[in-house]
């Protein structure tokens, strides 16, 4: 924070790294925030110099030296999710020190590339569907593709109560496809 700047309360106790600004949020307003050692309200601003604490416990912004961001190509059978009562998370795999978190997911039987973070921010503008960031996948199958599956597959996908949005699907081997949704695909 710059000298005479402000940042909202929940932008700076999720800046910190302890929760969402949703979450911090809720904190407020349940009153577990305290600003200088008056009960914070939600919407107040944070200066510089200002004690910020959640349940008596001071907290801090977290420098940007502090920001984690780690590229990782997931492998088969390894579970997105940091869950310590699932085998084989992907938390306990990357085994890093400080706490991070997946942008997105991959499925356990699916390698590739997944990112995981510290920063709440960035989690939320990759994954918002607002922003309607597009995405491409590459999936083998077990047996050769036909013209009527590529179809089938773009024309959208039957799941559960819903059908898939129409996509871009292009074969690029014989058992393989790419897949791009979101964003002009």
């Amino acid at each position: 924070m710059l000298i005479n700047s402000s940042i909202r309360l929940n932008k700076y106790i999720s800046d910190s790294g302890i929760c969402s600004r949703r979450a911090a949020d809720r904190h407020i307003r349940q009153g577990n925030v305290f600003i200088n050692d008056s009960l914070a309200s939600v919407g107040a601003q944070v200066f510089v110099g200002d004690v910020v604490k959640i349940n008596g416990q001071p907290i801090e912004p977290r420098d940007v030296d502090d920001l984690v961001l780690i590229a990782l190509n997931k492998p088969v059978g390894i579970i997105t999710s940091m869950g310590k009562h699932v085998r084989d998370n992907i938390g306990d795999y990357v085994n890093h020190s400080r706490r991070i978190f997946p942008i997105g997911r991959l499925d356990k039987d699916s390698q590739g590339l997944i990112f995981l973070t510290n920063d709440g921010e960035l989690f939320n503008k990759i994954l918002r569907a607002g922003n309607n960031h597009q995405k491409e996948y590459l999936v083998t199958v077990n047996k050769p593709l036909t013209e009527e599956f590529i179809q089938g597959m773009g024309a959208g996908v039957p799941i559960l109560d819903t059908v898939t949005q129409q996509c871009l699907v292009e074969q690029e081997a014989p058992q393989m496809f790419s897949h791009h949704a979101g964003a002009g695909a």
